[in-house]
């Protein structure tokens, strides 16, 4: 298990890195195999870079079709985290407020702990392709032989008494 490093002591750590090889399953990620790969956490005074590249193996429905196909979800990623003595405190202003630019970065308190599992679990969800297709050619579900080009289109049985107050209404 990804266990969170306490920032401070990564300046002990020897080229202020810390280096993880894991394979593991990720309690919130759905995976057919465990995640595997190598993450990396450097201290670099006022930042840390944290980098990873892992894969796995998940199960998507195609948005066409309907039928499950398994996905090879592989992230190569990078950031940098800021640390800022103000990233733990709680955030008493207001509830809708203008948030400039710069503040839009990711911060850990300098005494705290980086979190490498939820991280990566981040990462692994940003690779999700957000368009699922079994296949670049799929086309989708095909119609059933008693409706396709029948002589009465097939009618949803939900719509069933909203037909019938139709009828009413017309007579």
């Amino acid at each position: 298990m990804l266990e969170d490093i306490y920032i401070p002591q990564l300046t002990k750590a020897p080229e202020r890195t810390e280096t993880i090889a894991f394979q593991q399953t990720i309690p919130e990620l759905d995976t057919l195999t465990p995640v595997r790969g190598r993450l990396s956490v450097a201290h670099r005074g006022n930042y840390l870079e944290v980098s990873a590249e892992a894969e796995t193996i998940i199960t998507l429905t195609c948005y066409r079709c309907l039928q499950q196909y398994n996905h090879r979800l592989k992230i190569k990623a990078s950031e940098i985290i800021w640390l800022d003595e103000e990233a733990d405190r709680p955030d008493d202003g207001p509830l809708e407020r203008e948030t400039p630019l710069e503040e839009l970065v990711e911060s850990l308190s300098p005494y705290g702990y980086f979190d490498p599992q939820e991280w990566l679990y981040q990462q692994l969800c940003l690779e999700i392709p957000s368009r699922q297709l079994c296949d670049r050619a799929c086309s989708g579900i095909e119609p059933t032989p008693d409706n396709a080009g029948g002589s009465q289109p097939a009618i949803d049985r939900r719509w069933a008494a909203l037909e019938q107050l139709k009828n009413q209404l017309s007579s």
